[in-house]
């Protein structure tokens, strides 16, 4: 068990690594290419693959590590450390990217989305649209962005967890 538990270790910190580098230069890319105020929607679904193939990948390697065996809640435990692990850097990257690299990032972000919301509701009032960007500069601080950003990444890391690891689960025999 002892085994079990430093190749989980192990694994989740190299995993989780991994998605989190790929994630940071995916988000430079973002940034070099002027997409990082108004993503498009191909960087988020490769965001996505990104996270599902390093997962898997992870599932895989402690599978291998584990004599070919994979219960449910051993993918779970594998898949939700490498996203705690690939958030909590990327944490620390957003961060220093919102208040040392871009720090006009935040309100640039506030600006679009309002102006956003005026083209799609032309009939609001001054007064909707000064509530609506209060309520917006209330949640933009790199410290709440960061916990959405671990509040999404436990989301997507569990359910790509749970659905691999239905496909890739191979229990111990009884007795092993």
């Amino acid at each position: 068990m002892d085994n079990q538990k430093a190749s989980l270790k192990k694994i989740a910190t190299n995993y989780g690594l991994i998605l989190a580098l790929a994630s940071i230069f995916l988000q430079v890319i973002s940034f070099v290419t002027n997409n990082h105020i108004d993503q498009p929607w191909w960087i988020s679904v490769l965001g996505i693959l990104i996270s599902v193939v390093i997962i898997v990948y992870a599932l895989k390697a402690f599978k291998k590590d584990n004599s070919g065996f994979l219960s449910l809640s051993e993918a779970l435990k594998v898949g939700l450390s490498v996203s705690v692990i690939s958030a909590l850097v990327y944490m620390v990257y957003f961060y220093l990217f919102a208040t040392v690299i871009e720090p006009e990032f935040i309100s640039q972000s506030i600006e679009f989305r309002n102006q956003q919301m005026i083209e799609q509701n032309p009939t609001m009032t001054a007064e909707q649209i000064e509530q609506a960007s209060k309520f917006q500069e209330m949640f933009a601080k790199p410290w709440i962005f960061s916990a959405f950003i671990l509040i999404g990444s436990l989301f997507f890391g569990f359910i790509i967890s749970l659905i691999s690891g239905l496909i890739m689960k191979q229990n111990r025999p009884e007795g092993y």
